[in-house]
């Protein structure tokens, strides 16, 4: 918490003649205090992004490309049969790449060739987490590769975390002019410092199919996160007496 005292004083003009002009004290002649003040509100997160990926390797591109299709098409048919629309899924990656073969002495050879395709799945009910994990494995996706939670409306909480920086300030302003043996005036200026949502919040995890093993349903749990602005006040210092 900064608190800076300020003692800029008027200064004294010159005799007063017919033509001179009253001098009057700017906001910066006041004496003041000046106090910054952090306000911080837990979030629960509302939505979250997912990543799944298809992965397929075959002899040819081609046959690998093909194969990997066929799978992507039955886990976004699946989605969609969640409830997902199309503004929720997004392809985000395509890869192509060789799997070579090398002997000393010799020119690589490929073996096979791996497509990996990813969607970004856009989660707006925090229930469908669980289900669009488990109905992506079994219909086709063998990587689940991030899962990152976020809260979509923070307009509220940014509002209580001003006043709760403001409240913050104010106390600090208050004790530092009784330790200056005076007391606050009014409030001389404020300043919201710009505000940031919370990031995503990602979980560790990277989970794969596994063929002809049941799997139990998948259990979420979002947690929260810490929303958090600064609010930087100025307030008049009275001397006492």
């Amino acid at each position: 918490m900064k608190i800076s005292f300020v003692w800029l004083l008027a200064g004294i003009s010159a005799p007063v003649t017919a033509h001179s002009q009253v001098s009057i004290p700017t906001i910066d002649a006041i004496p003041q205090i000046s106090v910054t003040g952090r306000g911080e509100i837990k979030v629960s997160p509302d939505r979250a992004t997912i990543q799944v990926s298809v992965q397929t390797r075959a002899t040819t591109a081609a046959a690998a490309a093909a194969e990997n299709a066929t799978k992507q098409q039955s886990v976004l048919t699946a989605l969609r049969g969640l409830g997902l629309g199309n503004d929720q899924l997004s392809t985000i990656n395509y890869n192509v790449y060789p799997e070579q073969r090398y002997e000393q002495g010799k020119e690589p050879v490929i073996v096979a060739y791996n497509v990996t395709n990813t969607i970004l799945v856009d989660v707006r009910k925090l229930t469908q987490v669980g289900p669009v994990i488990d109905a992506a494995l079994s219909h086709g996706a063998n990587m689940i590769t991030s899962l990152q939670f976020y809260a979509s409306n923070t307009e509220a909480a940014r509002r209580s975390a001003i006043a709760t920086a403001i409240e913050k300030a104010r106390a600090d302003a208050e004790a530092a002019a009784v330790a200056a043996h005076g007391s606050i005036g009014g409030l001389l200026e404020i300043n919201i410092g710009a505000y940031s949502p919370p990031p995503p919040r990602p979980m560790m995890m990277v989970r794969t199919a596994v063929a002809g093993v049941a799997q139990a349903d998948t259990p979420i749990n979002p947690g929260e996160e810490t929303l958090s602005v600064e609010v930087s006040t100025r307030w008049r210092f009275i001397a006492g007496r």
